[in-house]
């Protein structure tokens, strides 16, 4: 999601800061005035025209990809089509800097009507009166119904001022994105390795074999060509860690946990990978290319894949497919299952047609056909997501388990978790010298477990002081 290394940023075309745009004074719709009344003869009473109700004008910001840009867009336009009296002004900008033009915006007061968020910001942003209250228009609509939109979306923006899953809803979720494992068929079938069980994950020891036998010289020229793996610990540490039985926070959300000998076990894995059994490009290697680009290109046997991949992968030169995550000591598969809120600002003209935006954007029938057809997400809605990953006929074949994780085995990313990432980012800014192997996972997770916990216990602190009296 936002914070993919791998993720192609797109033009930044926000000018200058985010205004919300208005005529001035009127209607919401751009019908004329009601008909002049007439006099005793017939003849209008005035022979001045009748006012023209102005638009509604809306800013919307999101970020994502071109093909996500397109989509969104082609939506807007749809929703403009359906709702003459609305004027909806897009603003688009790069994936790695959306959240501080947001929060630029926010603490300039120029937040526009309607905008993505991370769920990790909805206990600051409500407590700090960003977002506005939208549940007595979802509730109050015919046009929705959020029954039929998966749950664990919904809850994820509702919060009652002490906990986050229960009470008002504060946005409605994008989407919900389940990150999978993906393989290059092509390569397993061209080595003649049998393919993976789509229902059975590998073991640790098992992923490793088959990566190392993917792992080859193939035109002989004593450099490898060809790699098992190419994974990036931001995104693929979590599946590690939870399958083998860890965590980086306990269960009260209060204490870090890195330091428990099954954490380290895990990122010594991953780290293993590299530096021990040598199927991931090495540091030079990816250097010259990074491995998403490696994938892109046939070059990688595993890689992550999330909905909004599709799209693009369209051109892949070569078929994959999705499978389980392998699993460590538990023997249950983990990965995670994030999402992107859409809310309307707090300071909105126009709190109605922006809440109608939201609902048309995430809940319509419409608008998520149009999406899902685009191949930039998954179906918010739980029929048309069923009816979504039974057509084999479009890449990935087994669309199933995207659906899989979203029921049965996909968890929110720590940082969602608490009031703020800091004390999360805070691990991964600092490790790359274990995945270089210059230092052990072991040896790593002890030093980093007090400064996270710092940071932690300052943002706990933070919430209790940001709750309203």
């Amino acid at each position: 999601m936002a914070k993919k290394t791998w993720i192609p940023a797109v033009s930044l075309i926000v000018a200058a800061g985010l205004t919300l745009t208005a005529c001035g004074g009127g209607g919401n719709n751009g019908n004329e005035g009601a008909s002049p009344s007439s006099g005793a003869s017939g003849s209008p009473a005035s022979t001045q025209p009748a006012a023209k109700k102005e638009k509604a004008e809306l800013t919307f910001m999101f970020r994502g990809g071109p093909d996500e840009q397109a989509a969104y867009k082609k939506v807007v336009d749809k929703y403009e089509a359906d709702h003459p009296g609305v004027k909806v002004k897009v603003i688009t900008t790069a994936a790695d800097q959306y959240a501080t033009k947001l929060k630029a915006a926010i603490t300039g007061k120029s937040t526009p009507d309607v905008f993505y968020y991370d769920p990790g910001d909805l206990k600051a942003y409500v407590n700090g009166g960003v977002l506005l209250n939208l549940t007595s228009f979802v509730e109050n609509t015919q046009n929705v119904d959020i029954s039929k939109i998966w749950q664990k979306g919904v809850d994820l923006y509702r919060y009652d001022g002490d906990k986050v899953g229960q009470g008002d809803i504060y946005g409605l979720p994008k989407d919900l994105g389940p990150f999978a494992m993906g393989y290059n068929k092509t390569m397993f079938e061209k080595a003649n390795i049998p393919l993976p069980d789509k229902d059975k994950p590998y073991t640790w020891d098992e992923f490793v074999k088959v990566a190392q036998d993917l792992t080859k010289d193939t035109n002989g020229d004593g450099k490898l060509d060809q790699w098992g793996t190419g994974l990036n610990v931001n995104w693929t540490l979590q599946s590690l860690v939870w399958s083998n039985g860890a965590d980086w926070i306990d269960s009260s959300r209060t204490k870090v946990t890195i330091d428990d000998p099954k954490f380290a076990e895990a990122l010594q894995f991953f780290a293993d990978m590299q530096n021990k059994y040598k199927v991931t490009p090495s540091i030079s290697e990816a250097q010259t290319l990074d491995t998403y680009q490696r994938w892109m290109q046939g070059q990688i046997g595993f890689f992550p894949v999330g909905p909004w991949d599709m799209s693009t992968y369209e051109k892949l030169p070569f078929q994959y497919d999705l499978i389980p995550y392998p699993v460590g000591s538990t023997g249950q598969t983990a990965t995670w299952l994030g999402s992107l809120g859409i809310g309307v600002s707090s300071q909105s003209k126009y709190p109605e047609q922006a809440a109608e935006l939201v609902m048309y954007l995430t809940a319509s029938d419409e608008g998520m056909k149009m999406l899902s057809d685009a191949k930039v997400q998954m179906p918010n809605l739980t029929d048309m997501a069923q009816t979504w990953a039974a057509d084999t006929s479009t890449k990935p074949e087994n669309k199933e388990e995207f659906l899989q994780i979203v029921n049965d085995y996909g968890r929110p990313l720590p940082s969602l978790l608490t009031y703020n990432a800091e004390w999360y980012n805070l691990f991964f800014t600092d490790i790359q010298p274990v995945i270089d192997g210059k230092i052990s996972a072991a040896d790593y997770v002890k030093q980093e477990q007090p400064k996270m916990q710092k940071l932690l216990d300052k943002a706990i602190e933070q919430e209790q002081n940001s709750k309203k009296k």
